[in-house]
């Protein structure tokens, strides 16, 4: 995804994103299994990328809407998955007419600093008894791959900031709670991932 990315400078390779780096949504379905999809549901795939997850959701008979701020992401998921609706618009600031009776997200929520405006955006589109599962890079995640690039530019004269938010449970459970979502469940987990393509495979990772 994602919902925060500047349209003027990111573009996603939709390819690489599905053939080199699926393990970002095929670990999104045990995600999908906390979320318990109920066939007539409306549900909300936040951050749907190219809609492999959004699809599965549907399997449960549910009516699925993917948003992504990725004009590539959104193309690819019509193309491929044409029974779902996909929508093209910001995590940040995106509204609907009817309420939804969830907010799904996976591995897309990391990429947006600006928490506030999303869970607000989230909060709003709920049902009153609707409920918000979610997937996100968490405190520390990939923390070497970061450090090592910071200290690589730095020896080349350059300043790098990280694109990412990872939270701690504790941090993320009152921000949620700030925008009146109770937490129910959360939890940090390990999630060691091995990249394919052996050497390449951190290059061609960045690069995406």
């Amino acid at each position: 995804m994602t919902g925060s990315e500047d349209e003027t400078t990111n573009r996603w390779d939709t390819v690489s994103y599905d053939e080199g780096h699926s393990f970002v949504f095929e670990y999104g379905k045990n995600v999908v299994d906390l979320l318990e999809p109920e066939a007539g549901e409306r549900i909300l795939d936040l951050g749907c990328g190219t809609g492999h997850l959004s699809a599965r959701i549907a399997e449960a008979e549910a009516n699925v809407v993917g948003l992504d701020a990725s004009e590539e992401m959104i193309r690819k998921a019509r193309q491929t998955h044409s029974d779902c609706e996909f929508v093209h618009a910001d995590a940040r600031s995106f509204s609907f007419e009817t309420p939804f009776d969830a907010v799904f997200s996976n591995a897309a929520l990391h990429w947006i600093p600006e928490q506030d405006a999303v869970l607000e955006s989230i909060s709003d589109a709920l049902a009153p008894d609707g409920r918000f599962v979610a997937e996100l890079g968490g405190a520390e995640n990939v923390a070497a791959i970061v450090d090592a690039v910071r200290e690589v530019a730095a020896d080349h004269g350059y300043d790098v900031t990280s694109p990412w938010y990872f939270p701690t449970v504790g941090e993320y459970a009152t921000r949620l709670e700030s925008h009146g979502l109770e937490t129910r469940y959360a939890t940090l987990f390990d999630r060691p991932t091995e990249l394919k393509n052996g050497p390449e495979g951190l290059r061609q990772w960045l690069s995406m």
